[in-house]
């Protein structure tokens, strides 16, 4: 069944809309954090927050383009106060500029993304990763993660967040939105915005009785940092295939990279994650399910 049919109040003209962020002053933007998510979740996506810094760069530096973002989740964003994003410019030139950019509620600083930005230029050398050789979204299973404009296909697992699901610690999954959005930055958002959904599952698959169906009830989850790359041109149409592997996992963490290609090949961005993975501890139990890592 599509995403698009699913009964949710979350809408890809939603998501675009909070990704928008507000300029406050030069250096200062402001966006809402959305709605509760599944059974009154109030933890506001990491990768939401990423999208809005890269907005924010974006704006910041309407000249360039963004290349590069690298976010470390310190600490939690909840649902409900305004995310306030300062951008302090390290370096800003005629072809390259630098930004740290804080998001901050309630007058704690919660991530940080430190953004690279240029002038592309033609190509001197060129080359990328080929596209995994997967089966079509119309032979993969339906993603389960509803929001109105966005259909999700996974290749050869039929549930992500089941213990179930063992296999190589390896995730493909086609994506297809409508609309897919014209401005480049909101298209740079929605493209880093999937990147931290199915990281932690892909480590998970390897390990007999283990899923991210356990997440924040026996197990503590959570993407702890997350780089994304752009690669130039950034645009599409139709299915996207986001490949996923992880390639360690130990010490209570993992670590998952992947990339993001159109149907037809072209390599439009590549990413890496460092998630938590913990059993629960003691103190966390006294923390309501919804609000916890």
């Amino acid at each position: 069944m599509s995403q698009n049919a699913v009964d949710t109040p979350w809408t890809l003209e939603l998501l675009l809309g909070l990704f928008d962020v507000t300029p406050a002053d030069a250096d200062r933007f402001t966006a809402d954090t959305g709605i509760a998510g599944d059974e009154g979740r109030v933890v506001v996506e990491g990768t939401q927050v990423l999208a809005q810094a890269i907005v924010a760069a974006a704006k910041r530096f309407p000249d360039k383009s963004i290349r590069s973002a690298q976010a470390v989740f310190a600490r939690v964003v909840t649902v409900g106060p305004v995310v306030v994003f300062d951008v302090d410019v390290v370096q800003e030139g005629r072809s390259t500029a630098t930004a740290v950019v804080t998001a901050s509620q309630n007058g704690k600083r919660c991530v940080t993304v430190t953004v690279l930005a240029d002038v592309p230029t033609a190509d001197l050398i060129t080359h990328h990763r080929p596209r995994a050789d997967v089966v079509p979204p119309d032979s993969a299973f339906d993603g389960r993660m509803p929001l109105r404009g966005r259909d999700i296909r996974v290749v050869e697992v039929e549930d992500v967040n089941s213990p179930d699901e063992v296999g190589p610690p390896e995730l493909h999954a086609w994506l297809r939105y409508d609309p897919v959005p014209d401005r480049a930055d909101l298209a740079k958002a929605l493209l880093a915005h999937f990147t931290g959904h199915l990281g932690i599952s892909t480590t998970m698959r390897a390990h007999a009785g283990i899923g991210t169906s356990q997440a924040h009830v026996t197990v503590s989850t959570a993407p702890m940092t997350l780089a994304i790359s752009f690669h130039e041109p950034v645009r599409w149409d139709g299915w996207i295939l986001y490949s996923h592997e992880s390639t360690q996992a130990g010490a209570g963490m993992s670590y998952v990279r992947g990339t993001v290609h159109t149907e037809d090949g072209a390599l439009l961005a590549s990413f890496a994650q460092d998630g938590l993975v913990r059993p629960l501890r003691a103190s966390d139990s006294a923390v309501e399910s919804t609000a916890r890592l």
